[in-house]
């Protein structure tokens, strides 16, 4: 039994760490292309489907944050609920 919860674990974590470097890489490369990246949140789940939310000053700043998500390895997904919202 307890083998089987250290495998479990350890299948956890290594899905985290893979989460986590879709997301970071998604923000890396958005921060390359855009300059309202602290508008949108990322989150990137175990199958590797990433939500983005937040705003973006206009609607090709959120088309392209999407569209750089998808460029990612091992995203499986894209949802955005990102909101078209200009500067006050």
């Amino acid at each position: 039994m307890a083998a089987d919860d250290s495998a479990s674990e350890t299948s956890h974590a290594m899905a985290f760490v893979k989460d986590s470097a879709i997301t970071t890489e998604i923000k890396t490369l958005a921060a390359e292309h855009m300059t309202s990246l602290e508008r949108i949140h990322v989150d990137t789940d175990k199958d590797g489907v990433v939500w983005l939310s937040g705003t973006a000053r206009t609607q090709k700043a959120a088309d392209k944050a999407v569209s750089i998500a998808r460029t990612i390895e091992h995203v499986k997904d894209v949802h955005s609920d990102i909101t078209v919202k200009s500067a006050d």
